[in-house]
């Protein structure tokens, strides 16, 4: 199948290399623009170059700067919508504001929710993104939405003779489907900790749910910040679990208390991120940290929606 309308990808500053990745992939110049942060902190885009009748994929995370990030993403809409792109396809690999999907009590803002509005009163077509915290978020959107997930190739990293003895693990019951998807995978068994939380960040495990004696623990997740998830450590060893974790996340906000935390603990054994963000060299060459790449199955699937093909296969292959 194909189209009268060309395939035009373009970055903004969150994520080039992935970009580039993609843009290699697909046999594709990426789209030529510039961002700059002015000194009163606001910032300017534009687009270089002819967008008219075009099928554009805007490729921004929005990582650390959030807000920032956010703000350039909805600049380049509002500009490739002024210069007469014919669809516009926000590609948010990390999609901001993601764990704040619901009021958890009175007079809070539902943040998931305005982001959805915002892109769309700016203009955007359709939206992808990859393991969104919570997956009703895509009920947030009149247009259609992409839930893509970095299971396959994080999954990956660990279909080899090394886990056979091994288990996954959820990090609480409200990852327990993501988890058992992995599980599923992997064909491992799987085990569920219970939290109890003690705050706005910060919740205790207080037992474990499944057979994790003897067993290799994978800690799945969908984000890791400040590195709450390395609290699953101890209650896991307790549980009889070898001292040799390795935890499977899909996006690597990774702040420093996280790394420090990495560091310290010689039973954590191997951290397989994702790229969906951009990581500093700090990280890109840390000793525990591996990063797999989702550049390939997010060309395949923007290939596809530019072609009018369905990417359902590629989702259920998830």
């Amino acid at each position: 199948m194909s189209t009268h309308h060309p395939l035009r990808v373009f970055t903004g500053s969150a994520n080039r290399p992935l970009a580039e990745a993609v843009a290699r992939i697909l046999d594709t110049a990426l789209g030529k623009c510039t961002t700059t942060r002015l000194k009163d902190s606001e910032v300017h885009v534009a687009i270089d170059e002819a967008v008219r009748d075009q099928d554009v994929f805007i490729i921004q995370p929005c990582s650390a700067p959030v807000n920032d990030h956010l703000m350039e993403l909805l600049l380049y809409v509002d500009a490739f919508r002024r210069a007469s792109a014919h669809e516009i396809t926000a590609v948010v690999p990390y999609y901001p504001y993601g764990r704040q999907e619901r009021m958890a009590k009175g007079r809070e803002a539902i943040s998931a929710k305005a982001v959805a509005v915002m892109l769309e009163v700016m203009g955007v077509s359709r939206v992808i993104y990859f393991d969104v915290h919570a997956p009703a978020t895509q009920g947030f959107f009149q247009v259609p939405v992409d839930p893509l997930s970095a299971l396959p190739v994080l999954a990956g990293y660990f279909e080899t003779d090394a886990f056979c003895n091994a288990a996954v693990v959820s990090p609480d019951v409200g990852r327990a489907k993501f988890a058992g998807a992995y599980a599923e995978r992997l064909n491992l068994p799987l085990v569920v900790m219970h939290k109890r939380r003690e705050g706005f960040d910060k919740a205790k495990a207080t037992h474990v749910v499944g057979d994790i004696e003897g067993k290799i623990p994978i800690i799945i997740d969908d984000v890791i910040a400040g590195g709450s998830v390395l609290d699953e450590v101890d209650g896991l060893i307790e549980a009889g679990a070898r001292p040799e974790v390795y935890i499977a996340i899909t996006h690597g906000v990774l702040l420093p208390s996280a790394i420090e935390r990495l560091d310290r603990d010689e039973r954590i054994k191997r951290l397989v991120i994702s790229n969906t963000i951009d990581q500093p060299e700090a990280v890109r060459n840390h000793p525990k940290i591996t990063i797999v790449s989702v550049a390939d199955l997010l060309a395949r699937v923007i290939g596809r929606i530019h072609t009018g093909e369905s990417i359902s296969s590629l989702i259920s292959k998830q």
